[in-house]
């Protein structure tokens, strides 16, 4: 079993926290009443602070250092972990690391761990949407202070908020493009023909080809009943507010049911998704930039991406709407190595290793530097889809009776009393069987 741990470095921090957090403050303070000379011999004073604190955890640290990390399965982000993993242990060769990899879906990252907490890896990956569920079991580290770089200065001030909770901050930001947008072939589709579903349907029906979106799950579901006018939110109790059994909701699940009646339309999951695409029958599809490689490799030069097409409700184009979101590195509360783990977590959200991952992996970085050198045809269009884009803050009952509604849409079967039975059940209280 892992032991909750404060580690000399943690230790170390509370004496020099003057590297972030209030010394930022004392830094204003200092520089307005002390020469640029006196300013410069605090900035290298805590770059001493911090280098004492790294070489007490070195020299506290006896025998091997085990971290298990968890991120996500897809060989794109294994190879780039292993590497900066190895990239981070080579930095400290006095010290013998033990450090595996384990790969989970991100989406299921917060049940994993939740599990069994203490058994769980000692540092993993994560989507926003899962940070206050696994600060109330108390799954997650603070962070309290960092050692090699000020995410306060760094990063995006959206995702360094999106990672507090109660004012504490809990994540290390790691990627800012957590959302979805329409991939298509430009060699086959233009931009006339992807701009809404009922021109992008025709288009694939006459070429005898797919389009589509993942109707039957609620992440991508929600995006088309905002995308309406319908509203759904959560409470405080982690129950949801929801209207889509209302008169505009039951327009908005009709459109859809139409749209998806088209020869040409497929509501895939995304390992069949990928088969087809490989395949050549995928012109266009609704996804996120974790897929990048898989769309330029199936289109080549016709690889292109853009917002999500428009769709009718009533007679009215409706713009698609979505979910946005960031992801971050998380250090267990019950890490075998604490410390370490937190520097690790560090290293592998630096500007550097936030841009190889992007560079294997397709995925926007939050490190303002990373970014400014990121540049990609999904990332445009992430950007382009981000004014119609909410972070995704639902609670937990919305998701089975949200799946059920899009395979009833699919198979035709749209009412209001189907309408009625899903807003009951998304609706419905936390602990309710």
């Amino acid at each position: 079993m892992k032991r909750k741990l404060v580690s000399a470095l943690l230790v170390s921090t509370m004496a020099v926290s003057a590297f972030v957090g209030c010394g930022a403050a004392a830094e204003d303070t200092a520089a307005d009443t002390t020469t640029e000379t006196v300013s410069e011999d605090a900035t290298a004073s805590d770059t001493a602070s911090t280098e004492d604190a790294i070489a007490n955890l070195i020299a506290a640290t006896e025998g091997t250092v085990n971290i298990d990390l968890w991120c996500s399965e897809t060989e794109e982000y294994q190879t780039v972990m292993k590497k900066l993993c190895d990239d981070f242990a080579a930095q400290y060769p006095d010290v013998d690391f033990n450090i595996t990899l384990g790969a989970v879906s991100e989406a299921d990252m917060k049940d994993r761990v939740l599990e069994d907490v203490e058994a769980a890896a000692d540092v993993f990956v994560f989507p926003d949407d899962q940070l206050e569920a696994l600060v109330k079991a108390g799954a997650l580290n603070e962070v309290a202070a960092q050692y090699t770089y000020d995410m306060n200065e760094t990063d995006t001030p959206a995702t360094v908020e999106a990672a507090q909770y109660d004012g504490k901050q809990y994540g290390y930001p790691f990627t800012a493009s957590n959302g979805y947008f329409l991939y298509y072939d430009k060699n086959q589709l233009s931009d006339e023909d992807v701009a809404s579903w009922e021109a992008l349907t025709a288009k694939a029906d006459e070429l005898g080809k797919e389009v589509g979106c993942e109707v039957a799950n609620g992440w991508y579901l929600y995006g088309w009943f905002k995308g309406a006018g319908c509203d759904l939110s959560e409470n405080e109790d982690t129950s949801n507010n929801c209207d889509w059994n209302s008169e505009t909701g039951l327009a908005a699940a009709e459109s859809i049911q139409s749209i998806a009646s088209a020869k040409s339309f497929k509501s895939y999951g995304n390992d069949d998704l990928l088969a087809n695409l490989a395949d050549g029958k995928v012109v266009a599809y609704v996804s996120g930039t974790w897929n990048v490689n898989a769309f330029s490799d199936a289109y080549g030069d016709g690889y292109a991406a853009t917002k999500l097409p428009t769709f009718q409700v009533n007679g009215e184009d409706k713009q698609m709407a979505s979910y946005s979101g960031y992801k971050f590195v998380g250090v267990n509360a019950y890490a075998e190595n604490t410390g370490w783990s937190m520097l690790l977590a560090e290293y592998l959200t630096n500007a550097t290793s936030q841009e190889a991952v992007y560079e294997a992996t397709g995925e926007g970085p939050s490190n303002t530097e990373a970014l400014a050198k990121a540049s990609s045809p999904a990332l445009d269009a992430l950007a382009a889809q981000s004014a119609f884009a909410e972070l995704q803050r639902v609670g937990g009952k919305y998701w089975d009776p949200a799946s059920s509604l899009g395979k009833n849409i699919l198979e035709g079967k749209v009412s209001q009393a189907v309408l009625d039975d899903a807003v009951a059940g998304i609706t419905q209280a936390p602990d309710a069987e």
